[in-house]
C-alpha cells in the first residue's frame, strides 16, 4: 500500500467506515476515532457523506454555511466557476482541537444522479489527494448503501473499517460486502484494504455474538480483537454533542475506542 505523506513528512491514512447495513454505528465510530486521533495531537479531518448528517450533528456543525458543505464541494465539479475553491476551504474547525470536518448536506441526494452521469466518481479522491498534504488522519463516514458517494469514498480511501452488530444479518451482509470491496479494489483502487471488522454493541454475556465473532475469525475475516460494548454512554455522548474522549475520557467504552485507535495507528489491526 502506497500511503501518502503530508507536509510534515508523516504518513497520511484515509479510512472509510462502511457497511450497507444501517444501525451498526458507523457515524459513532467515525466521530470517536477521529476525536481520539485529534486528542493525541494528530491533525485530523472527518467527512460526512451521509445525507442523514449524523456525524455533522454529533460534532455540532449543522449550522455550517451551505457553501462549506460536502455538497458544495461536489457541486463545483459540475458547475462553471471562474475560481474553483480548493478543498481545504471546505474544512471547518470543530469543538475538538485538531479536528476538522467537511459537513454533510441533504443536498447530496439532489446532486447524485448528475454527478454519476458526468462520471465524477474520482473527484473525491482528487480532493483528498490535495488534503492529504494538510492532515495526518482522514476519516470518511458513509450512508448504509453502496451509492455514488460510498463508492467515491471507497475509491478514495486506503483502508476500510466495517462495523457490525454481531447478528446473522450482519454476517450474511459481510460476505457480499467483501466481494464488492474486492471488485472496487480490482477495478478502481488497488490500494484499498479491509483494515478491520469492528464488533459494535457487543453483548459479552450473550452466546450468539461470541459465536458469530468466532465463526468470522475462523473464516479468516480480520475482526479486531477489541470489541465495543453496548452502553447508554454513547447515546449520552450523542445528546451532549461531545465525543466520548471529551465527555467521559475514563469510561470503559472510551477506553475500548482508544484501544481500537491504537491498534490501527500502530499497524496491529487484524489482517
Amino acid at each position: 500500500m502506497q500511503l501518502k505523506i503530508n507536509l510534515t513528512g508523516k504518513y497520511v491514512v484515509i479510512r472509510v467506515l462502511f457497511n450497507k447495513k444501517g444501525g451498526v454505528g458507523k457515524s459513532s465510530l467515525a466521530v470517536n476515532l477521529a476525536a481520539i486521533s485529534a486528542s493525541q495531537g494528530f491533525r485530523t479531518l472527518i467527512l460526512d457523506l451521509d445525507t442523514q448528517c449524523n456525524t455533522t450533528s454529533y460534532l455540532n456543525a449543522l449550522g455550517a454555511s451551505a457553501e462549506n458543505t460536502i455538497a458544495a464541494l461536489f457541486e463545483q465539479t459540475i458547475t462553471f466557476h471562474l475560481r474553483r475553491r480548493p478543498a481545504l476551504e471546505y474544512c471547518q474547525p470543530t469543538q475538538i482541537d485538531n479536528l476538522y470536518i467537511i459537513p454533510g448536506s441533504e443536498r447530496l441526494s439532489e446532486l447524485e444522479s448528475e454527478l454519476h452521469s458526468r462520471h465524477k466518481i474520482y473527484k473525491l479522491r482528487e480532493a483528498l489527494g490535495s488534503l492529504s498534504k494538510e492532515f495526518d488522519h482522514i476519516y470518511i463516514d458513509t450512508a448504509p448503501a453502496l451509492n455514488f458517494y460510498s463508492l467515491s469514498a471507497l475509491i478514495a480511501a486506503d483502508r476500510c473499517l466495517i462495523p457490525i452488530d454481531c447478528d446473522d444479518f450482519s454476517r450474511q451482509g459481510l460476505y457480499s460486502l467483501q466481494q464488492k470491496i474486492s471488485e472496487i479494489k480490482e477495478d478502481h483502487n488497488a490500494d484499498l484494504e479491509i483494515e478491520g471488522i469492528i464488533a459494535n454493541q457487543f453483548l459479552a454475556n450473550a452466546n450468539l455474538p461470541k459465536q458469530i465473532i468466532n465463526e468470522l475469525i475462523d473464516e479468516g475475516y480480520p475482526v479486531l480483537p477489541e470489541y465495543i460494548s453496548q452502553s447508554v454512554k454513547m447515546r449520552e455522548s450523542h445528546q451532549a454533542k461531545k465525543p466520548l474522549i471529551a465527555l467521559a475520557p475514563k469510561h470503559k467504552l472510551t477506553r475500548s475506542l482508544v484501544a481500537i485507535f491504537e491498534l490501527l495507528d500502530n499497524g496491529k489491526a487484524a489482517r
